[in-house]
């Protein structure tokens, strides 16, 4: 079982650079890859970043390549999102995903991840 906590959401505006942080549950943290997800008002949730149980692979969304980077400190149990160039379209509810793997396979699609935080509201302003 694993629990998953996000924070660091908040109101920011265009251009500007924002963290957020999903602490997770659990001494297994490292047996699972991460991924980080978002969900605008009337729009589905989708991809935007995602990294390997070890941090040696990470992928990217398409929209946020360049702007957004994931990692990981397996130490601390956590996985984190940076934001830098931040656009009004980047406002979303923000979710932490986990799911365990036994290799360092990158999983990119919401189906493939079994374990989910509550999400933290993201507010992009122009």
């Amino acid at each position: 079982q694993m629990s998953l906590a996000e924070s660091g959401g908040g109101s920011v505006q265009a251009g500007g650079s924002l963290r957020l942080s999903c602490a997770a549950s659990g001494r297994t943290f490292s047996m699972y890859a991460m991924g980080w997800f978002r969900q605008a008002p009337g729009k589905e949730r989708e991809f935007v970043a995602a990294i390997s149980r070890s941090g040696g692979s990470a992928y990217y969304g398409d929209s946020v390549k360049g702007r957004f980077t994931i990692s990981r400190d397996n130490a601390k149990n956590t996985v984190f999102l940076q934001f830098i160039s931040l656009k009004p379209e980047d406002t979303a509810v923000y979710y932490c995903a986990a799911d365990l793997r036994y290799n360092d396979y990158v999983p990119v699609s919401r189906g493939e991840y079994a374990y989910w935080g509550q999400g933290t509201q993201v507010t992009v302003s122009s």
